[in-house]
């Protein structure tokens, strides 16, 4: 990732990002449990086109969470969800 990216003027696009304000830890999470916060975000974000298009994660090698997506190495990661426990009957 270029990493003048997060230094772009205030004004841009990126102050409407849901993700603003949160850890980086969070947002170049590598595990879907770090990156929960930033997915959430993501879910809501009304620049997660925008802010695909300028990360190009999957051209760029990106890690970390981008358009709702985890993503390694410039490729999304499959989220799996638990399978729910069923109720005792």
């Amino acid at each position: 990732m270029d990493l003048s990216l997060l230094a772009l003027p205030s004004d841009t696009w990126t102050r409407s990002a849901a993700c603003l304000g949160l850890p980086p830890e969070a947002v170049f999470a590598r595990r879907p449990a770090e990156a929960a916060p930033a997915l959430t975000a993501c879910a809501r974000c009304p620049v997660a086109r925008q802010c695909e298009q300028t990360v190009a994660p999957a051209s760029s090698w990106f890690d970390g969470v981008c358009a709702g997506r985890l993503w390694h190495n410039g490729r999304a990661v499959a989220l799996t969800r638990r399978p729910r426990r069923r109720a005792a009957t």
